[in-house]
């Protein structure tokens, strides 16, 4: 009877353990896969820059479906000369997930462009899962040649304006 009743609370303990190993984990609803992405980029800007066009654009901190995001990995750089088709022009890794202060703006320099040439760019953002966000919006960018700067031989000041008389 002894042994049998340590057999009894031996195996009351297996059964404990073995259920607190399945009941381990975070219970939580199932998330659609539309809502595990990082939401959309809406600020994307380009600018003119010394050797290329500049391109600017905030991080997502949110999914698509609204809670905050943690798993950012990526940014996808899409471009595209005149009207051709979208293409991946460069990826570039996210590697402030362990920083105190995280990166809140980001920049690309895109110096393979020609003048003369109009570009158009769209940035997706990735998290670690591979979710990829919609294309951010997108923006158009010429590069011309400056105006070369007035020599003092032909520069001219612009006529006055007449004052206003009462």
């Amino acid at each position: 009877m002894k042994y049998r009743a340590a057999g009894i609370t031996v195996l009351a303990i297996a059964l404990a353990v073995a259920m607190g190993a399945v009941g381990c984990g975070i219970k939580s609803a199932p998330v659609p896969p539309e809502q595990a992405r990082p939401a959309r980029i809406l600020d994307l800007r380009a600018s003119a820059a010394t050797g290329g066009i500049k391109l600017t654009w905030q991080r997502p901190t949110h999914y698509s479906g609204g809670r905050a995001m943690r798993d950012l990995n990526d940014f996808v750089i899409m471009r595209a000369a005149d009207d051709g088709p979208m293409a991946p022009l460069i990826e570039i890794p996210i590697t402030d997930q362990q920083r105190f202060q995280i990166e809140r703006e980001f920049t690309y320099l895109d110096s393979e462009t020609k003048m003369g040439e109009r570009y158009r760019y769209t940035v997706i953002a990735e998290t670690r899962d591979g979710y990829r966000s919609l294309p951010s919006n997108e923006v158009e960018f010429s590069r011309i040649t400056p105006p070369p700067p007035p020599s003092p031989e032909n520069f001219s000041l612009p006529t006055p304006s007449p004052l206003p008389t009462n």
